[in-house]
């Protein structure tokens, strides 16, 4: 029998999954990506590329991962910021942690939130009072800050790219409610 000795560090470490969706990358960085998920998750990374309708020259891919809580965190850490991408990259709530969900694109950078056991986007009340705050200011509009705390601004950038186009794999979601 192998002994394993834990500490206060492994003790902690809870496994989760989530979804990384690449929506658009060009095809120099697509192997580049592939290290860089590998790096975070610890394992070798190979994703089944295919050609993005919604942009020409570019690629989407989709990969299910396990690693630890925090990995969509570091994978969006090491994925902002190149240019001609765009992704998606969430992770399920597992105890005592909060779901996330991180979206990308280049003119707009990295949008995160905290989801719930279901899905839904979780605001802080600080978040909301400082937009009641901004828009009783006068510097813009509940509804637009209330629309950038859902994420609109990227929802509406990525919607054409998340829908790939005719023979694009499809992802029936099982859980129930």
């Amino acid at each position: 029998m192998k002994e394993v000795t834990v500490t206060a560090t492994t003790a902690t470490r809870t496994a989760t999954r989530g979804v990384l969706y690449v929506h658009s990358a060009p095809s120099a960085l697509c192997p580049h990506i592939e290290w860089a998920v590998g790096g975070v998750l610890g394992m070798p990374v190979s994703l089944d590329w295919t050609p993005q309708p919604a942009q020409s020259g570019s690629y989407r891919a989709e990969l299910s991962w396990t690693g630890a809580v925090g990995s969509a965190a570091a994978t969006a850490s090491a994925l902002r910021g190149w240019n001609h991408l765009r992704f998606e990259i969430t992770e399920e709530p597992s105890p005592g942690v909060e779901g996330t969900r991180y979206s990308y694109t280049p003119d707009l950078g990295v949008y995160h939130a905290v989801t719930g056991m279901h899905g839904d986007i979780m605001i802080p009340e600080d978040r909301l009072k400082a937009a009641v705050v901004k828009a009783a200011l006068g510097d813009t509009t509940l509804l637009v800050e209330i629309d950038k705390l859902l994420g609109k601004p990227w929802d509406d950038e990525l919607e054409t790219f998340r829908h790939a186009g005719d023979g694009a794999p499809v992802r029936w979601l099982h859980q129930v409610v």
